[in-house]
């Protein structure tokens, strides 16, 4: 399996919040096995503005922990997979906990009720 597949990260880890991340870990996966990890600076963050700029990296899957829904929607207008709910965890350990079928998706925990613009989640 082939795959590129990107994760927002804060202080080396998965971000809780999808669109408050300090940098993207953009994974590239040959052959079913890590092949590179590189991590990007995203631009400042607009709603709307992160899949078309991951999706610049040829990315063919996100693993998150909390995303709001029009962001899986644009997501996957780009043809990239989003899989929400995901555990704190590097990057590294995520995919390959992806890639042997061991990913644990839990509830996406963008907390709706945290946000003052009456329940659209914008990470």
């Amino acid at each position: 399996m082939n795959k590129i597949i990107a994760i927002p990260l804060e202080n080396g880890v998965l971000c809780a919040h999808f669109g408050h991340c300090q940098t993207f870990a953009i994974v590239t996966v040959e052959n079913n096995l890590i092949a590179e990890v590189k991590e990007v600076t995203p631009p400042e963050h607009v709603p709307g503005l992160y899949p078309k700029w991951v999706a610049q990296f040829g990315v063919t899957d996100v693993i998150a922990g909390g995303m709001g829904q029009q962001a899986i929607v644009l997501f996957n207008q780009q043809k990239i997979n989003a899989f929400v709910g995901a555990p704190i965890k590097s990057a590294k350990e995520l995919v390959t906990d992806f890639l042997t079928h061991k990913l644990s998706l839990s509830a996406n925990y963008c907390n709706h009720e945290e946000h003052s613009d009456h329940g659209n989640c914008k990470h």
